[in-house]
């Protein structure tokens, strides 16, 4: 086997997961970027056909019956040790994702990927991306993002800060695209090569935080069988990107200052300092100006983080962007799904204009997934809000009639989503347009109640 190809033949990758479905969606998704893909629901029938063919890359599942992607990984690095490898993980796997780091992974995506950043990564890993953000205005991250002049401002920003390691912070509405503003400030610079670790702060307790963060020395606690390092440790050298800062305790806030002015840690049960070079990106959704004023928020790591500031401008205040985001998504999703969906209805089109957009870009496009996928047809009607029929705004009409509470009424419109994305709690965030530590928690209280 060789890691080198002709530039005159498609790039060739090995594709294991005991999933076939996701086998089958990669492998048609990724034919229509120029790259063959060979399917494999094991590792032992992947092991055999490495073993005759050569390829230029590997993505693995993590967990899988037999020979884990962690086996398979050392496997690999002992035949050809530059083969680049790419490891799929669950985030409650996050401990091996770093361990496959460590065994020489060239990188590693969390469920649930998206099948077009895995990719814009295999891309990156094989050498032949198309060329920089800077070149091509007109990348899939731009027209993800859109092309007004309030998200023009942005860019222009991200492009002047392109040579300097600085901390960012990203301030917007939930869904208004701030981790796409995080991942453009990182591949846009000249550091795009360094790792880049994403870690949703809203989602951990402070104890995980800090365990993901710092790491761990054996026998720091209970179950504590080896030493563990922390993200930053892992990412060092790189970017850590901080979603839903605002969210963390006065405690953390406490000692991640102390990380991000001595770029310094300690392992949970440690003693010994680690230095680190981390360049920091955060983002929130809340007012973090404002917190600070409340006090809620510490004003010294405020400053440390805000050298400069992203505003992410919510949708309905961009108005030229939503036809257009809406079109990039249909031709997204049609292409995916393999259906017949070309445009929006003349009512659709309509609508989409008059509503609000609570979830900005996020709901613009969980709308159109659903409708594509739902679609038979090149004209397709958008569902908006939670009224089930229309492809507008409800008028409200729909509301019962037993004058509830709006707290009833949240937990009623929360429970509908939920049933509708068929339990699926990143879906319903998504068409909810909030984060999903906030669904997750509206939905432990319900259960209280």
């Amino acid at each position: 086997m060789t890691t080198e190809r002709s530039s005159d033949n498609p790039p060739i990758i090995a594709f294991v997961d005991d999933d076939e479905r996701a086998s089958d969606l990669f492998t048609r998704y990724a034919r229509t970027e120029g790259l063959t893909v060979h399917g494999f629901q094991s590792v032992e029938a992947a092991q055999q056909w490495l073993l005759e063919h050569p390829v230029d890359l590997v993505i693995s599942d993590l967990k899988m019956p037999g020979m884990n992607g962690l086996e398979f990984l050392e496997w690999l690095r002992e035949r050809w040790p530059k083969l680049p490898a790419i490891l799929i993980t669950g985030y409650s796997t996050i401990d091996n994702a770093i361990q496959a780091l460590r065994l020489g992974a060239s990188d590693f995506v969390k469920k649930p990927y998206d099948p077009e950043e895995l990719i814009a990564l295999v891309h990156r890993l094989l050498g032949d991306e198309a060329p920089s953000p800077a070149e091509a205005p007109d990348t899939n991250e731009r027209a993800m993002m859109g092309h007004s002049p309030a998200i023009e401002a942005v860019y222009r920003i991200i492009d002047k800060i392109h040579d300097v390691r600085i901390n960012v912070m990203i301030e917007g509405e939930s869904g208004s695209g701030k981790e796409l503003a995080a991942r453009a400030t990182h591949e846009r610079s000249d550091f795009a090569h360094t790792p880049y670790i994403v870690i949703d702060c809203g989602a951990l307790t402070d104890t995980l935080l800090e365990n993901e963060l710092f790491g761990h020395e054996k026998g720091a606690f209970t179950g504590a069988t080896n030493s563990k390092p922390g993200l930053l440790e892992v990412a060092s050298g790189g970017t850590v990107f901080l979603d839903e800062i605002g969210n963390i305790s006065d405690a953390m806030q406490v000692k991640l200052l102390r990380v991000v002015q001595e770029q310094e840690i300690t392992r949970v049960g440690g003693v010994q300092s680690i230095p680190i070079d981390v360049r920091f990106i955060v983002a929130s959704n809340r007012n973090l100006t404002e917190m600070v004023r409340e006090g809620t928020f510490r004003h010294d790591l405020y400053h440390r983080l805000n050298v400069v500031r992203l505003q992410m401008p919510p949708l309905r205040d961009r108005p030229d962007d939503i036809p257009v985001l809406a079109q990039h998504f249909i031709d997204e999703f049609a292409e995916r799904f393999r259906r017949p969906a070309t445009q929006l209805t003349e009512r659709a089109s309509k609508a989409i204009l008059d509503y609000p957009w609570p979830g900005n870009v996020r709901e613009l496009k969980n709308a159109v997934e659903r409708a594509v996928a739902l679609s038979d047809s090149e004209e397709i009607d958008l569902q908006l809000g939670s009224d089930d029929t229309a492809s507008s705004v409800s008028d409200g009409s729909a509301i019962d009639a037993d004058h509830p509470t709006l707290e009833v009424l949240e937990r009623r419109y929360i429970e509908k989503t939920l049933a509708h994305a068929e339990g699926n709690r990143e879906r319903t965030a998504g068409i909810l347009g909030i984060n999903k530590s906030t669904l997750w928690r509206k939905l432990q209280s319900y259960e209280k109640k």
